[in-house]
């Protein structure tokens, strides 16, 4: 199954922000301040956008586990021949 999600990133104009702490190895704080200077960038854009780009790739996943339990409680289950099936088409 493959994703494909639209990159959302806050906006300079959303009016709440929060503040963070978050201990780094000194090889990723060196990564992240060569990745900033390279870019003319700050290295709290860098990292905002780091974060935000790994959320959204990452998310799906609690959608699709969302909507299978969704599934699963409603009894929607795949039938025994559903899966011998896919079973025999993958070798297994």
């Amino acid at each position: 199954m493959q994703h494909t999600h639209a990159m959302t990133s806050p906006s300079a104009k959303e009016a709440t922000t929060r503040t963070i702490n978050v201990r780094l190895p000194a090889s990723v704080y060196e990564q992240l301040e060569d990745l900033a200077k390279a870019t003319s960038r700050t290295k709290s854009f860098v990292t905002l956008e780091a974060l935000t780009s790994y959320l959204n790739e990452q998310s799906w996943q609690i959608t699709d586990i969302e909507a299978a339990i969704s599934e699963a409680d409603s009894g929607d289950f795949a039938s025994r021949e559903q899966v011998q099936t896919v079973m025999a088409k993958y070798g297994a």
